[in-house]
């Protein structure tokens, strides 16, 4: 089905394919928890929160574990077919550049378009002054509802905002046009990222930005921006829960405001990264949900590959042997695993029990290490998190790993499953 918008004042259409309200990006590093992340959308749907699964894999991943974008298409159709699943599902080019898109357009029909690196990067002066002459509803007192106080916006700061991103934009644009031309836009789900920068983008600052995508007309969907506190990968928020709630209903607010006010796409929502195992601010997100009728984009971050050596641990033996080898070799490696994810984990080395020490642990010291469960008095961040940056660890295993996965199949898919409904949908939007 063909959708259409456009834009107030404007004469400008564009297709898109429709994105439901409440997604989760589910990563599957090995591509063999397809189906057990899919009950978990089955078991929030029967309870009455339809939730689309969104399968991502990002191109380092790709590269670390040695597979390609169509593998994962594979996993989510077999999936969704066995399982008989009958509505939407997708499968998102995670993190994507002009450099890297093209390997992911025939598998993919979601793409998140990764901008961060023009960021902060001056554009053309000329481009910045016509954005702000074509824009003179951004400068002075904007109101926007469900907001306190208006925003007071000077032409100034209209200029410095645009500055700072309008070349991060237009880097968006090029891209879609890409994938536009070789895919067809009724074909396809965009989302912009901007999560992966050094300061959170402001509210007055994400309406500057959805304007200037309008310009671009891309038909963006999800957008994620950074927010106040630190997403670490695999563990709780860390940060003044008031101040992200304040923050995250204000940009609700704004996002409703630019769909009216810009003609973009009805369906455009938040999308939060490394989303997974945020629990502090489940309940504010929740209430601002409910508050705005407003729909959600969640990217769980790598959750099921943990959920997968819990699985193996937990079934002892030959399971739990391959756990401690893979601990044993991120212990040998951690500054080569943490370097790429340095800015989203917080490690504190003097925390990570020697590899002698956990070789001698049981299953149930193991998983009580690893699993993100808050009350018990073993659970270890730091290890949480070394190990959700070591899957390459795994990788080098091969055929040895995949074989303790199907073995074991049970036992992991229970876990992931449970981790996935139990501490994350139910949580976030259904308790």
């Amino acid at each position: 089905m063909k959708f259409y918008y456009a834009r107030a004042g404007n004469h400008f259409m564009h297709h898109y394919l429709p994105l439901a309200k409440f997604t989760f990006g589910m990563g599957d590093r090995f591509g063999h928890q397809g189906q057990a992340q899919l009950q978990a959308c089955i078991r929030a749907t029967e309870l009455g929160a339809e939730i689309i699964p969104v399968w991502n894999k990002s191109k380092r991943e790709h590269t670390f574990i040695g597979t390609e974008p169509s593998s994962l298409r594979v996993e989510a159709d077999a999936a969704v077919k066995k399982l008989g699943w009958k509505k939407s599902y997708h499968v998102d080019a995670d993190h994507i550049r002009l450099e890297t898109v093209d390997r992911f357009i025939a598998p993919s029909d979601f793409f998140t378009i990764d901008v961060a690196e023009s960021i902060g990067k001056s554009a053309d002066g000329a481009d910045v002054r016509a954005f702000a002459d074509r824009h003179p509803e951004l400068a002075g007192k904007v109101f926007i509802p469900n907001i306190d106080r208006p925003f007071a916006i000077t032409r100034r700061e209209v200029e410095r905002v645009a500055n700072k991103f309008l070349l991060a934009v237009q880097a968006a644009g090029k891209i879609y046009q890409h994938i536009a031309k070789a895919k067809g836009a009724e074909n396809f789900i965009t989302e912009v990222s901007m999560d992966e920068t050094d300061s959170p983008q402001t509210p007055p600052e994400l309406l500057i930005i959805l304007a200037a995508l309008a310009d671009q007309k891309i038909p963006i969907q999800t957008i994620a921006p950074k927010f106040t506190g630190r997403f670490n990968k695999g563990v709780d928020y860390v940060g003044d829960v008031k101040q992200f709630e304040k923050e995250f209903n204000d940009q609700l607010a704004v996002i409703a405001f630019a769909i009216q006010k810009y003609g973009l796409p009805p369906s455009l929502k938040l999308s939060v990264h490394s989303g997974s195992d945020k629990f502090s601010i489940y309940e504010p997100m929740r209430k601002a949900l409910k508050k705005f009728n407003a729909g959600v984009h969640i990217k769980t971050a790598g959750t099921t590959w943990l959920e997968e050596l819990i699985g193996l641990a937990e079934a002892g033996g030959d399971g739990l042997e391959i756990a401690k080898e893979i601990y044993a070799y991120a212990m040998d490696h951690v500054g080569e695993f943490c370097a790429p994810y340095a800015t989203v984990i917080d490690i504190d080395k003097a925390k990570l029990p020697p590899a002698t020490v956990v070789n001698g642990w049981s299953s149930h010291q193991f998983t009580g290490a690893l699993r993100h469960d808050q009350k018990n008095p073993a659970f270890n961040p730091s290890f949480r998190q070394l190990l959700h940056v070591s899957f390459k660890g795994a990788a080098k295993k091969g055929d040895r790993y995949y074989a303790a996965l199907k073995k074991h199949e049970a036992v992991i898919a229970k876990n992931v499953t449970e981790n996935l409904f139990e501490r994350h949908m139910k949580p976030l939007l259904l308790e």
